[in-house]
């Protein structure tokens, strides 16, 4: 099956090859008869005033990792074949993939059909086609519930080399989960592979990336109206919460002036694990559909509560969850969520 599947990507490859290089009026295209045995196909290129064999490397994946392997292949090829152009073909090809093949003067394509060739006088860039089947494919393997806590375990202890084990224990998943989510790191260039384990080596990107996929809705927000001010209900929500034995932790714009204070806010917001009807009897609150002063979170999954600190009498989610959950609130989240990152995460 694998054979197959291998067989009909090269003949999408070759497909998508050809049309691109065909729309060059001044190029006779064709595919060649003789192809090194390192690469999986050639094109023949020709005209006027130029004759060159372009040859292929094609892989099921396009990241980082292997846009590497694929110029070493083609670096192969081509030291021994003058008038030999390389190129690189995935699926889907992520912007990182591109410039490794650009730095190394190798051409890329993928299956939507946008590229980068150079050789002689051609040059033929597209870009914009949109593959999103695969892209939502990948992002929904790393950033799904369970392979999110192996991500907040890796940017909560950025310089910590973890052994998968200790790793799938820590962040509570599988070691198979754990497995999954280090390869997709790996292949985005994200991790080191050291004696001592995997560590993270792209904090900045992977929370970049992490940030544009994660849906802050995603837990189920109960707003609640009280005559208390804000630092009031932040204030009983701590206490009650203590006295009942309900693990609660402060977000948004809560749990980011508690990092670094710079927007002025008029709603708490608290993620709750449990029991948010006795919470919210014990502290007097009343649920309306619209303008509370505070909002309890029942999360989407627990590991939003990891590694969360008690900065004086309250308890406050990470600086990176509370980055997440800030940056996607309305009146000036945004503001709130570059401080954070500014002043606390960079920092760390």
């Amino acid at each position: 099956m694998k054979h197959e599947r291998d067989d009909l990507l090269i003949e999408k490859a070759k497909s998508a090859l050809l049309r691109c290089l065909q729309q060059a009026p001044s190029l006779s295209v064709e595919l060649a008869r003789d192809t090194p045995a390192e690469v999986d196909f050639g094109v023949s290129v020709r005209s006027s005033t130029l004759e060159r064999l372009i040859v292929a490397d094609v892989k099921q994946n396009g990241e980082p990792r292997f846009a590497r392997l694929a110029v070493d292949r083609l670096y192969r090829c081509i030291s021994h074949a003058p008038n030999t152009y390389g190129v690189f073909m995935a699926p889907y090809i992520s912007p990182r993939a591109a410039l490794v093949c650009v730095d190394a003067g190798v051409g890329y394509m993928d299956l939507a059909g946008n590229c980068r060739l150079e050789f002689d006088q051609v040059y033929i860039r597209v870009e914009g086609s949109s593959n999103p089947s695969i892209v939502k494919r990948d992002l929904r393997s790393l950033y799904s519930p369970r392979a999110e806590r192996v991500v907040r375990v890796l940017l909560a202890n950025p310089a910590r080399s973890w052994r998968l084990q200790e790793l799938s224990k820590e962040a509570g998943v599988s070691l198979g989960q754990a497995f999954n989510v280090k390869n997709l790191l790996e292949n985005r260039e994200w991790v080191i592979i050291e004696n001592t384990g995997i560590r993270l080596s792209g904090s900045s990107e992977l929370l970049t990336e992490w940030a544009e996929n994660y849906r802050y809705h995603r837990s189920q927000a109960h707003e609640f109206y009280s005559m208390k001010g804000v630092a009031d209900l932040e204030h009983d929500l701590a206490i009650v919460s203590q006295q009942r034995g309900i693990d609660y932790a402060l977000s948004g714009f809560s749990g980011s002036a508690r990092y670094a204070a710079t927007v002025r806010y008029q709603r708490a917001t608290a993620y709750v694990s449990e029991r948010v009807d006795e919470l919210t009897q014990s502290m007097g609150l009343k649920e309306v559909s619209s303008g509370g002063n505070i909002t309890l979170l029942e999360p989407y999954d627990e590991g939003v509560f990891y590694a969360a600190r008690w900065i004086g009498e309250d308890r406050v989610v990470t600086p990176v969850q509370c980055y997440l959950d800030v940056r996607g609130m309305a009146s000036r989240g945004q503001e709130a969520a570059d401080a954070l990152l500014e002043r606390v995460i960079e920092p760390a």
